[in-house]
């Protein structure tokens, strides 16, 4: 925020975690497998009148959307700052996690309504072809998630291809259940049935990602840090009298920043101090950039973005 004195800063860069940076590998070959299956169970799955095949080769062509949006995002985030962008292009890895939410709910959409077709009419059911097919399928996607899971736990884009993939290893593994029931019962129905609550089960689990995107994206802070945690552990720094304009917010899926103006009626207290708050943070909260503006408190200030109307 601006002011009309002087004033002094500190600042700290925190290493970016490896996340899909160090990933492109892992995103090639589960886009290669994914893509070529996709292919294999949508044709198999018109020869089966499987709808819930179908809904399984479609959900698998939204995963090879989303991977390739999520390496395309994590490749982006890496790109160096510039005049322009001076927080280089990182954002984008949090516009991939957001467009493959809101890609895959569209996708639910198209699935949902073609299940419900056929369940008004239901053809009849190759079982064994499907249930070969989607089996197929359990291990294609079950290989391609584990590729992801331990990034998955700290990079919000890597969560969604995750997400993703995990989906549709259950998705593989509901479309084998209902053929092997097809197969002893004759109950066509409960193909369309079964793309029906495949649908239900992928949107539930894609909300908590869209939700977070989404958040990410209108710099919320980032879900796991506290602000009034971190407010109150800066309050409590040696010769912090009071802070005031806080502000902490995602650059990337993987980075936090933090701006905050520090209150220290005996002036500026050296670089040493700011960097090694600045590490601190970095180490209790995850905050790997951090900007502190320091000043004497001879006037009173407001954050201008708390008075707007």
């Amino acid at each position: 925020m601006p002011h009309d004195h002087g004033h002094h800063s500190g600042h700290h860069h925190g290493h970016a975690h490896g996340g899909a940076s160090t990933m492109n590998g892992a995103f090639a070959l589960a886009i290669a497998l994914n893509l070529g299956f996709t292919a294999v169970e949508f044709i198999y799955g018109f020869i089966a009148h499987s709808s819930a095949l179908m809904a399984d080769a479609g959900h698998n062509l939204s995963d090879v959307l989303g991977l390739v949006l999520a390496w395309g995002g994590a490749w982006l985030a890496r790109r160096a700052p510039d005049s322009r962008f001076t927080f280089g292009l990182r954002g984008s890895s949090i516009l991939a996690a957001l467009a493959n939410a809101m890609f895959l709910m569209i996708a639910c959409g198209a699935i949902g309504w073609d299940a419900f077709r056929r369940l008004l009419d239901p053809p009849e059911v190759a079982s064994v072809t499907v249930m070969v097919v989607a089996a197929i399928g359990v291990l294609i996607n079950t290989v391609s998630a584990w590729l992801f899971v331990k990034g998955s736990k700290e990079d919000l884009n890597l969560r969604g291809a995750f997400l993703h993939l995990a989906a549709d290893a259950a998705v593989s593994v509901g479309v084998v259940l209902a053929g092997l029931v097809i197969l002893y019962t004759g109950w066509n129905w409960l193909d369309p049935v079964t793309s029906l609550v495949i649908t239900v089960v992928i949107v539930i689990g894609t909300w908590g990602l869209l939700r977070e995107s989404l958040k990410m994206a209108l710099n919320a802070v980032p879900a796991g840090i506290d602000l009034p945690e971190v407010d109150a552990w800066l309050r409590d720094q040696p010769g912090v009298t009071d802070i005031h304009d806080l502000h902490i917010w995602g650059m990337s899926t993987t980075e936090t920043a933090l701006t905050v103006h520090l209150v220290m009626p005996d002036g500026h207290p050296g670089d040493a101090w700011l960097d090694e708050r600045a590490e601190q943070l970095h180490q209790r909260f995850r905050i790997g950039h951090s900007t502190f503006q320091v000043e004497r408190g001879d006037s009173d200030h407001v954050c201008t973005l708390q008075t707007s109307p």
